[in-house]
């Protein structure tokens, strides 16, 4: 089994989150609908850990359509202020429960 996070030396380091609900419901609206479900989950993992969107300094996102990355990016921005922390988005062939999208993040106290 897996880990939602992790906690060491300072930082959390959280699993993959898809677009699912926390009674486990894939959400299958809008690419924005989705990316705001992930960020939910990422935001709530971070919050049991005591820390916030403002303590990620790293995240990768991986997507199974390059094309849906500009709409991702619209939403996935709406969390952070500068400096924006380091990214890369990853097209991949699937992702788990047939999810589009998942993201990863670590976050470190500052």
């Amino acid at each position: 089994m897996l880990s939602q996070a992790i906690v060491s030396n300072g930082f959390i380091f959280v699993s993959g989150q898809v677009h699912v609900t926390p009674e486990g419901v894939l959400v299958n609206g809008s690419i924005e609908e989705k990316v705001h479900q992930i960020m939910k989950n990422i935001g709530a993992i971070l919050d049991a850990g005591g820390m916030g969107f403002d303590d990620i300094v790293k995240a990768t996102i991986y997507i199974t359509d390059m094309a849906m990355g500009k709409k991702i990016n619209e939403v996935y921005i709406t969390y952070f202020k500068e400096p924006f922390p380091a990214r890369e988005m990853v097209c991949v062939k699937e992702l788990p429960l047939w999810a589009d999208i998942e993201i990863s993040v670590i976050a470190h106290a500052k």
